[in-house]
């Protein structure tokens, strides 16, 4: 009885002998011209050492600038062989043999040539780490670069080439980080923070990205700062708003913020007076925490109507409502809204144009979102220092666009200072002793009294903005209040 394994010859390995996807394509034209590569790179390395020893190859004498052979010209230097080099380029990897030469010197020594063309150590052109950059900046890691790259480099390119290629960004990054800010037209800034986990000292641990948005006079967008912290705490805002004031950062006009409680005081501390307009959307996320699921529909739908109404006096009048409202249904959401005050509502001291640009800091949010999305293929990012780079380097690769916000074209119009009315017109008194004490089980004072009786005994409680009266069955229940509340119970 014979048997059927699927087992490979072990003296080949699988990867070696598996055939995979576009493994069997061919295009001559591509086939043609990387064979021309190697050709074409010999050429101009050779010319460009003739240029250096002013003769071409085998000749004993000089020439001169005109073509003519100058008997009385010497050679600056000699040729002594070749070194083997390997080249990865867009036409894939080529196996190049590099002349050598020695130039003397004017002290009579002599010194090895380099080339200008191929460097010294040079294993890739520029346009291939480029490539290598790009493929991991949208989204791949570093061992699925090799995969992705497989049919243009043939698989030449491991994570530590993608390694060794993203390190050469840090030169750019360090550079962007110690730019002035002195000529930037910037009128307005967006600050929000994200969190994602980093590896420190061999463990997984999530850090904050504190990141600064600015706007430009016409409108434009524009990163400025983008800092690795522990949190957001008033000490790290600090640090971040410093290095951008002492890098010339002009004081901004206008502030959009989430609301956390030390940027707020990291922003009255460096930039007290200005306007600061907290998110709507971050406040939105906040009253749906104060209520049970089956209300957030409800209170969204309040809400939105509020925040999106068409002019400043129906906002103030739709707050009321709001207030008023929910006070009653469930008063932890109204306590959340009258909590933000009102820099909620900062946006209405600009142009209606701007309105929708200005009362979120959804601008920051989408970065996050796209630099939560590129991170997702890696669970834990190699350091901090890395995050920050990588979220600078969406940006700056152009792998993230910015437009311009919405209402740009009346950005020079100031905010006009006049907060929103936050008064409740006809609010109801809030109690007091004296209430208490004088109430008889009528409307006394603004209060609205609620009767609750038990098998012991019955008392009167006091209950301030809440139109509800429990109707008492007999009169006996009635003195039986009034006694009561003589006797201050």
């Amino acid at each position: 009885m014979t048997s059927v394994t699927t087992k490979p010859d072990s003296s080949q390995p699988a990867a070696e002998t598996a055939v995979y996807l576009f493994d069997n394509w061919f295009d001559p034209i591509e086939g043609g011209l990387r064979n021309r590569v190697r050709e074409f790179i010999h050429a101009m390395i050779e010319g460009e050492l003739d240029i250096a020893l002013s003769r071409p190859r085998y000749a004993r004498q000089a020439k001169s600038p005109n073509g003519e052979a100058e008997e009385t010209v010497g050679a600056t230097g000699h040729r002594h062989g070749h070194r083997s080099r390997s080249l990865l380029g867009s036409f894939g990897r080529v196996e190049l043999e590099v002349p050598r030469a020695r130039l003397n010197t004017p002290d009579g020594k002599t010194t090895e040539w380099k080339s200008k063309a191929l460097r010294a150590y040079q294993r890739r052109t520029l346009v291939a780490d480029a490539l290598i950059a790009g493929a991991y900046l949208a989204g791949t890691n570093t061992r699925r670069v090799r995969r992705a790259l497989a049919a243009l480099f043939g698989g030449a390119v491991g994570k530590d080439t993608v390694s060794r290629v993203w390190r050469k960004v840090k030169s750019d990054w360090e550079a962007w980080n110690a730019r002035l800010l002195a000529e930037e037209p910037i009128v307005r800034l967006i600050l929000d923070g994200t969190v994602v986990r980093v590896r420190l000292d061999r463990k997984a641990t999530s850090i904050s990205l504190l990141v600064v948005l600015g706007i430009r006079e016409d409108g434009q967008k524009v990163l400025l700062a983008i800092k690795s912290m522990g949190g957001e705490s008033t000490e790290a805002w600090r640090t971040v708003l410093d290095d951008l004031i002492k890098r010339g950062l002009r004081r901004p006009e206008f502030l959009i913020a989430d609301g956390a409680p030390g940027l707020d005081k990291a922003i009255a501390a460096v930039w007290d007076g200005v306007p600061v307009q907290r998110c709507t959307v971050h406040k939105h996320r906040n009253l749906l925490a104060h209520a049970p699921e089956r209300l957030h529909e409800e209170i969204a739908a309040d809400y939105s109507d509020m925040i999106y109404a068409a002019t400043r006096q129906e906002i103030e009048v739709r707050r009321k409502a709001f207030i008023r409202k929910w006070r009653l249904k469930h008063r932890a959401v109204s306590d959340s809204l009258e909590e933000a005050g009102d820099r909620l509502f900062t946006f209405t001291r600009l142009p209606p144009s701007q309105w929708r640009s200005a009362r979120t800091t959804n601008a920051i949010e989408r970065l996050h979102e796209e630099f939560k999305r590129r991170i997702k293929t890696q669970t834990v990012l190699p350091s901090a220092d890395t995050a920050a780079m990588l979220f600078w380097a969406l940006l700056a690769s152009g792998q993230i666009n910015m437009r311009k916000v919405d209402g740009w074209q009346t950005l020079a119009a100031k905010p006009i200072d006049q907060p929103i009315d936050l008064a409740l017109t006809g609010d109801r008194a809030a109690p007091n002793s004296n209430h208490i004490a004088a109430g008889t089980g009528m409307i006394a004072g603004g209060l609205y009294p609620r009767f609750c009786t038990s098998s012991a005994t019955v008392r009167f409680v006091c209950m301030p903005h809440v139109a509800h009266l429990y109707r008492m069955s007999t009169r006996r229940s009635v003195a039986k209040v009034r006694s009561c509340a003589s006797m201050g119970r």
